[in-house]
């Protein structure tokens, strides 16, 4: 972690001041902010995504606790914004240009925490009850027993098919369903020979596929704090599927993140597509394949339906915020148990809780034309609820790529465990093993 930070501080400097002065209080709001005052300041990204649900949060809020509230989003252009801006805080030994919240990516919290526990706010005796949310969401922002984060978003895995696709070879999204995957392979023959399309995709310059798919199954990529690669039984199982899908060609392999969204996805080069929901909306853009798609859970190795999740952040209170009892307030009656933000979230920008009676609201049950009027919302909460909970570390796109790139070097004709074995040598030298 401490190799990643640096080498994203010199870079985030400038930037950081910048955000900070041209989204900072003016003195007249900064002195109503120490005597308490009604106004929160919060670092976030994505004006399609997690901003609207901040201001739907926002609007509850002030709509239904307290009409004297303000909450100003300074927006970032990327997750990493946020990153370099609080270690560029700690470094300083200065978080005076922190704002009072930050939302903050699931999979570097933890790090973040350990490396700079000055910066941050226990949440305390602040009053969610978190048995509403997927044990797995809150995995991430639970440190030594301690809560930090609330969750905005879910990150759970769909595998959304087109149903006509699949009618084609003589099947339904049923055969799908709670299959393995070796007859998730044969399925995908049949597409591909049928249609000529592949019934699975990643990018390959960064793909999720593997830790998805040990998740599933209830197996991390690290034990015990070290890489856990080539004496992972179950990883090593998984690559050799994987290589094999592409040698079949029922597993398409784009070169980047852009050329998987919009030539394969939006191309109607695949027929199923599977990832953290908010996939969705990549795959809404098509509007002629309305009504053709449909969702369902993982395949697994023993045939179970698997539950994963990818991707997702939480709402964090800075050790900067000038009105601690405010934000906990905000938090708690928005994100930490309030169904109006969730479905406005929802219907603004397309995020999906994990908080479970969001799943039982009119807004969440709603079927959803494009996906043949299944109520997804509602059934993406409850899948959520069944994701294991995995080692997670903040190395974890670190060993997302070393994987990637062994696995397209398997394909390329290299030895399956000297690949592998190479991975697993960058991991440890990365992480200083």
């Amino acid at each position: 972690m401490k190799k990643r930070v640096l080498s994203i501080l010199l870079a985030g400097v400038m930037a950081f001041s910048l955000a900070a002065c041209g989204g900072g209080s003016d003195e007249g709001d900064q002195a109503e902010q120490e005597g308490g005052g009604n106004k929160l300041t919060v670092f976030a990204w994505d004006p399609a995504f997690n901003i609207p649900a901040l201001e739907a949060a926002a609007a509850d809020y002030k709509e239904n606790v307290n009409p004297d509230f303000e909450l100003e989003i300074l927006e970032q252009a990327a997750s990493q914004d946020v990153e370099t801006a609080v270690t560029t805080a700690a470094s300083a030994g200065d978080y005076s240009n922190l704002p009072d919240m930050v939302l903050f990516q699931d999979h570097y919290i933890q790090r973040y925490v350990a490396d700079y526990p000055d910066a941050w706010t226990p949440l305390g005796d602040i009053d969610i009850n978190w048995d509403d949310f997927a044990a797995e969401k809150l995995d991430y922002s639970t440190i030594d027993g301690e809560h930090y984060g609330v969750p905005v978003d879910n990150g759970t895995v769909v595998c959304a098919y087109r149903t006509d696709l699949l009618a084609e070879a003589g099947y339904t999204i049923d055969d799908l369903t709670g299959c393995t995957w070796d007859e998730f392979m044969e399925i995908g023959k049949a597409v591909y020979d049928k249609t000529g399309k592949a019934l699975l995709c990643m990018n390959s310059d960064g793909n999720d596929l593997p830790y998805m798919m040990m998740q599933a199954e209830g197996v991390s990529q690290f034990k015990d704090g070290k890489p856990y690669i080539t004496e992972n039984e179950t990883l090593v199982t998984i690559v050799e599927k994987l290589v094999q899908m592409a040698k079949d060609g029922t597993l398409l392999m784009p070169n980047s993140w852009s050329d998987y969204t919009d030539k394969a996805i939006q191309g109607d080069q695949v027929a199923g597509v599977m990832n953290g929901n908010w996939i969705i909306p990549t795959i809404e853009k098509v509007d002629a394949n309305s009504g053709k798609w449909e969702i369902t859970t993982m395949p697994t190795l023993s045939g179970e339906e698997g539950y994963a999740s990818n991707g997702g952040s939480s709402l964090y209170i800075t050790s900067n915020c000038s009105n601690v009892d405010l934000a906990k307030d905000f938090l708690a009656h928005t994100f930490g148990g309030s169904t109006v933000t969730y479905d406005n979230a929802l219907k603004d920008g397309g995020v999906i809780s994990t908080y479970a009676p969001a799943g039982e609201t009119d807004v969440y049950n709603e079927g959803v034309e494009y996906f043949n009027n299944q109520p997804i919302y509602a059934d993406i909460v409850e899948m959520g609820t069944h994701v294991q909970i995995v080692e997670q570390s903040d190395y974890h796109y670190s060993a997302r790529n070393y994987v990637g790139t062994a696995i397209v070097n398997i394909i390329n004709g290299a030895d399956t465990m000297e690949a592998l074995q190479e991975a697993e040598d960058q991991l440890n030298f990365e992480m200083g093993n």
